[in-house]
């Protein structure tokens, strides 16, 4: 299963405890053993520097730990140019959900309220922390 997680589940672990954190150490798991494929794109990345430099006012060393994490253990796909099929509320999203689905994301997990109404791209179901959770770990 390729899993992309946005922007906001990266923040969410790494400057908080709690579900992201989780959710976040159990994908890095499943992907290490091979049992998923986690997705990322350059704008994922960029975004999680600024926003933890910007908003928590990490200190560049910290930021770099948490961007060597994203960029050891993810495969990081090419932002592309396709056009969505779908009128995405924020446009800085849309080049995260374009990446997604060029790379064939089967799970886009976010906690952004706008993207979660969408409930899907696509094929690509767009799900929250808990839900991805419960599915990565067998119980939903």
């Amino acid at each position: 299963m390729k899993t992309f997680l946005d922007t906001n589940v990266w923040i969410s672990a790494f400057a908080t405890k709690g579900l992201a954190r989780e959710l976040v150490a159990l994908v890095l798991d499943l992907n290490a053993s091979g049992e998923l494929t986690l997705l990322i794109s350059d704008a994922v990345q960029q975004e999680t520097a600024r926003v933890l430099r910007e908003k928590f006012g990490l200190d560049p060393a910290a930021i770099d730990t948490a961007l060597d994490v994203q960029a050891m253990a993810a495969t990081c796909v090419p932002a592309t140019a396709g056009l969505l099929p779908t009128d995405i509320p924020d446009p800085d999203d849309a080049p995260i959900l374009a990446a997604a689905l060029a790379a064939g994301a089967d799970l886009f997990v976010t906690g952004d309220k706008a993207l979660l109404a969408l409930g899907a791209v696509e094929s690509m179901p767009i799900v929250e922390p808990r839900a991805a959770y419960l599915k990565l770990r067998g119980l939903a």
